[in-house]
Parts: C-alpha cells; sequence; structure tokens
C-alpha cells in the first residue's frame, strides 16, 4: 500500500477505534480499513488477521463491522486470516468461527441468527432461529456472499461470489448459487502446500 493510502486511512482507523464498545475483544489484527467491534460479547481475533485490500472495491469508504451483540455471543478469527473491504459479521449467541488463514472477500455477510421470529405474530420479542457457523481453515469466500445461520463450509473449500450459504458445504469443493450447491470437487494440488505457523 502507498504512503499516501496508509496516512489517509488512519484518521479513519482511529475513528472505528474510538467508536468501538466491544470490551471483550482480544487480539492485534492488522487494519488497513478501519475496524468497528461491537456488542457486550466475546470477539478473539488470533495472530496475524488482516481486515481491508487496499486495490478492492471500497477501501476507501467502507469499514468491517464484526459484532458479538448478546453477552454469550462469540467471533473467533483464526490466525492469518485475510478479510477483505465491508465485511458484516454478526452473532446472536451460538457463535461464528473462521478458520486460520481464511480468505473473505469484500462485502461478504455472516449471521448466526435470523434475529427475528418468522411467525408474524412473533416477529418482534420472538425467539428467531439460531446455529453456530463455522468456516473451515484456508476457504476462500468470493465477494459478496452471504452466510446464514447453521453452516458449515470445509476447509478449503471455494464459495463462489455473490452466493447465498444456506446449508453446509463439505471439505474439498467449489459451491455456487443461490442457494450455494456443490458444483464440483477442487482438483488435489500437484504437490503439498506449505503450511506457515
Amino acid at each position: 500500500m502507498g504512503r499516501f493510502a496508509t496516512y489517509a486511512q488512519r484518521p479513519r482507523i482511529w475513528k472505528y477505534r474510538a467508536l468501538s464498545t466491544c470490551s471483550r475483544a482480544t487480539g492485534s489484527p492488522i487494519r488497513r480499513q478501519p475496524v468497528l467491534l461491537l456488542g457486550p460479547g466475546r470477539i478473539e481475533i488470533g495472530r496475524d488477521v488482516q481486515f481491508g485490500w487496499p486495490t478492492s472495491e471500497g477501501f476507501h469508504t467502507g469499514y468491517c463491522h464484526v459484532e458479538a451483540c448478546a453477552p454469550d455471543a462469540v467471533i473467533e478469527i483464526g490466525d492469518g486470516a485475510e478479510i477483505n473491504n465491508s465485511v458484516f459479521i454478526k452473532s446472536e449467541g451460538p457463535g461464528i468461527v473462521i478458520g486460520r488463514h481464511a480468505l473473505l472477500g469484500s462485502r461478504v455477510v455472516i449471521y448466526d441468527s435470523d434475529f427475528h421470529e418468522l411467525d408474524p405474530r412473533r416477529r418482534r420479542g420472538g425467539r428467531p432461529a439460531m446455529g453456530r457457523v463455522e468456516l473451515g481453515e484456508n476457504v476462500f469466500i468470493g465477494d459478496r456472499v452471504m452466510i446464514l445461520k447453521g453452516v458449515e463450509i470445509g476447509a478449503d473449500s471455494v464459495v463462489g461470489a455473490g452466493s447465498v450459504v444456506t446449508g453446509s458445504i463439505p471439505a474439498g469443493v467449489i459451491a455456487v448459487g443461490n442457494p450455494a450447491r456443490v458444483v464440483r470437487e477442487l482438483d488435489a494440488p500437484s504437490e503439498p502446500m506449505p503450511r506457515t505457523r
């Protein structure tokens, strides 16, 4: 990132740090874009996690929103994960886990709750459906993907841009669409991938 771009982002990064309310957030991510950490729950950020990417959409105008909006809610982001611009991650209780070395594209949305009950008589004040979300190690989630409650995405899998993930995806596959469906298995690498750390 150029020196000017770095300096231009600094005031915005400081502003969003000041606006953050999560007192139970841990970790020291690399903030290339502003990150807002909200809620009474826990947000656990591993080593070398990066938020923002200078050459992607919305770098200078957006921010990353990470919210554990209930006291029992936990969001865990594994070591070495790279999270692109304007990502929105919100947990109401069951939790969201993003595995080590995961790649999340810009404007990805992850929810572990419906936040409102579907029955119109109980939509305000009812009990919304919830389910833990787990993204495996080294997953690649394309731009503008939405991942909904109860989803598990296996290690190394790819979810294509614009997909809506409503059900679990196994390891080592490519999935696309609304709702996302597996379209093929990933080819086995010709030689093992080097692992860091």
